[in-house]
């Protein structure tokens, strides 16, 4: 026994016909919305709580400037990389003077020596990463940084081929101001429908 094929075709006309009928209505009530007054009084409304809104605690929080040791803090060993001779020796007075403390001075080992192809490189050991290393790095435009497996809190300047001097001194002090007092980002406030301004 066969059922009548005509029914099955009616019955999935029907079917289809709903589905094509919903969406197009659901489509006409959303095209409404976009085009209907209603949403831009709700952008205005949201505006209006971007101005009043206070800010959200995350926002609110002030960011707190990161405690980077001082120069006096930092011993530096100062290491020639270069054919030219002295320039450890020049390079570590200056540094003395903007109040660095100075360990060894002198030629780069044999990995370093002739190698450095840069201004120069601070290097020093893992915790020194985000302390010592970008306190020296202020001093030395350009200079790469580095660390190694070393345990003390030593680090190295070690003066590549195109070192011609360190940062000028005013240009060193603003770079390990800004460093000590990264600009505070922008607060988010939130709007009455809990989306971000």
């Amino acid at each position: 026994m066969r059922r009548p094929s005509g029914r099955r075709r009616i019955v999935l006309a029907v079917v289809a016909s709903l589905a094509v009928l919903g969406l197009l209505g659901w489509g006409s009530l959303q095209l409404i919305d976009v085009f209907s007054g209603d949403d831009k009084a709700s952008a205005a409304g949201g505006a209006k709580d971007c101005a009043t809104a206070p800010r959200t605690a995350d926002a609110a929080r002030e960011t707190k400037p990161k405690a980077f040791p001082q120069p006096r803090q930092v011993k530096v060993n100062v290491l020639n990389a270069t054919k030219r001779g002295g320039l450890a020796k020049e390079t570590a007075a200056e540094l003395k003077k903007r109040g660095f403390t100075i360990g060894d001075v002198g030629n780069a080992t044999k990995a370093f020596d002739k190698k450095v192809e840069g201004p120069g490189i601070v290097l020093g050991a893992k915790s020194a990463a985000d302390t010592a290393l970008p306190v020296l790095a202020t001093q030395l435009k350009g200079a790469a940084k580095q660390t190694d497996a070393r345990k003390g809190g030593e680090v190295d300047l070690i003066l590549g081929s195109q070192f011609k001097d360190l940062a000028k001194k005013k240009d060193a002090d603003k770079a390990l101001a800004a460093l000590a007092a990264p600009a505070p980002k922008p607060a988010k406030a939130e709007r009455s429908d809990g989306k971000n301004c």
